[in-house]
């Protein structure tokens, strides 16, 4: 991968993940209008990270949008002064003394269906209190938002411990590493879905996106006064245009708003919102010098797996725009105090119904529903991960066969297209023999144990006969009613691509 110089690579706080897919989806755009091998070369060069087993480029999939707050570099150094200052990102000697840190404080999940022309995305509050899918650091609970930190941490421990030699900037990018894919695990835990991709992003980065673009547009529900954390005011409500200083600061704010960090979700998924209208309607891709500097940033600040094709996934999302992207907020139960750390109480089954019946919402009818499963079929699901493969003839069905399974109880696992196969097969791993009779069952073939799956594993490879008589492909309504009210509020969608927020 490209490494970026030490300026170009602080890790930001909150608010970067539109940035990322703004990156992402400029780059999208600039392949499909059919610009020039320069301009292929360098959507090409985005990418680098090995944390994940990527998923397809081309179908249904899900995508992780992260953004991180560190003000350190890439090699682990801390940023200058000037840098921190320009960021409102405290100081060297404050960095020093142990402010800031490695917590994603930015999570939206993304559900692209198959054709691309609308998707969904849910942004996850940082403070959600939840348990890790395996202890990172010692720490079996914590914010969903310090996986990250913590992964990163006992990585870097250990790489010093077995290789005290190992240079900084060696032990900081596998720390990084580490820290995704305990990202990535930990979401998925929570949210019951796969996720295919992710894409991650800095502050600096942010900023000059934000340059390149000229500022963005936002609209405020009411005047702002001066927020000293993150720099941020608005002397006035309604539509407005803020420079790339002021742009940060607003997607960083949370001190003095209503709703805290929920509100800055919001403010996260308008800005994305904005930016995309920007892209498509206000000329940059019509800019060759606008294009060569958003596609230079890209290169240096976007982190995405090494596995997602950005090429193909271009093909599917000719009709993607702010109106066709709608966005919610998990939602949370009630605020708590926890271990002395502002928390949020989370129903993790309820979100697992909102976020699986969101992405794969059931069918009106079916003519042969699945199996409801007793209790104690219920309890070897619990136990089971399902790895699904699609080798038959739609495009996403291994992911919404994935979705069926784990409304049912089981633990999703890999989702992936694989060689072509005419009829489908499930193979299980040691202790697993339960669950795979039962999945069999409902494909109308039997089971076979394989030395190849793992312990507690069952294998899906969908062949070209294989359909998903309960759910549909369609992303329509959620059988499973969003909630609208509370501190989370109700979906963030764009009226003329710019959505007015706190």
């Amino acid at each position: 991968m490209v490494r970026p110089s030490p300026t170009a690579s602080l890790w930001g706080a909150a608010g970067k993940a539109g940035y990322a897919l703004s990156c992402v989806t400029a780059a999208l755009v600039l392949a499909i209008s059919g610009f020039s091998y320069f301009v292929v070369r360098d959507i090409s060069n985005i990418g680098g990270s090995h944390a994940i087993v990527s998923g397809p480029s081309i179908g249904a999939q899900n995508i992780l949008l992260m953004g991180l707050e560190s003000r350190t570099d890439w090699d682990g150094n801390i940023l200058p002064n000037n840098i921190l200052n320009a960021l409102h990102a405290g100081s060297a000697q404050g960095v020093a003394n142990g402010v800031g840190g490695n917590a994603t404080n930015t999570l939206i999940l993304i559900h692209i269906p198959a054709g691309g022309k609308k998707a969904v995305g849910f942004s996850i509050p940082r403070d959600d209190w939840i348990t890790f899918p395996t202890a990172y650091d010692g720490e079996t609970q914590g914010k969903i938002d310090q996986a990250y930190g913590l992964a990163m941490a006992a990585e870097e421990d250990t790489l010093r411990t077995q290789n005290p030699h190992l240079s900084q900037d060696q032990v900081a990018f596998e720390g990084n590493e580490a820290g995704r894919a305990a990202t990535v695990a930990t979401v998925e835990q929570l949210t019951g879905v796969h996720i295919d991709h992710f894409a991650e992003v800095n502050l600096d980065g942010f900023y000059e996106l934000a340059n390149v673009l000229g500022g963005v547009e936002v609209c405020l529900n009411h005047p702002v006064p001066y927020d000293p954390n993150s720099g941020f005011y608005a002397h006035k409500a309604g539509l407005q245009h803020l420079d790339a200083a002021m742009a940060l600061a607003f997607v960083r704010q949370r001190d003095g708003l209503a709703n805290g960090d929920l509100d800055r979700t919001h403010r996260q998924q308008a800005f994305l919102d904005s930016v995309m209208q920007s892209l498509r309607n206000d000329g940059v891709l019509n800019d060759l010098t606008k294009i060569d500097s958003l596609l230079s940033i890209a290169k240096q600040y976007v982190i995405t797996d090494s596995g997602w094709d950005l090429l193909d996934f271009a093909s599917q999302m000719r009709d993607l725009t702010s109106g066709n992207l709608v966005f919610h907020t998990l939602p949370i139960v009630a605020y708590e105090t926890i271990d002395g750390q502002d928390a949020n109480e989370v129903n993790p089954p309820y979100i697992k119904e909102i976020v699986q019946d969101t992405f794969y919402p059931p069918a009106a009818s079916s003519s042969s529903p699945s199996p409801t499963p007793t209790a104690e079929s219920s309890a070897d699901a619990a136990k089971t991960t399902v790895d699904v493969y699609n080798g038959g003839n739609t495009g996403g069905l291994a992911g919404e066969v994935s979705a069926a399974l784990v409304k049912q109880g089981y633990r999703a696992g890999q989702i992936a297209d694989t060689s072509a196969l005419s009829t489908t097969e499930v193979l299980y791993g040691a202790g697993a023999s339960a669950s795979a009779k039962t999945i069999a069952s409902e494909f109308s073939v039997t089971a076979t144990a394989s030395s190849t799956v793992a312990a507690g594993h069952v294998e899906v490879m969908l062949g070209a006969d294989a359909t998903l008589p309960a759910t549909s492909a369609t992303p329509s309504s959620s059988a499973v009613p969003i909630p609208t009210t509370g501190a989370q509020g109700g979906a963030v969608t764009a009226v003329d691509g710019i959505p007015c927020v706190n």
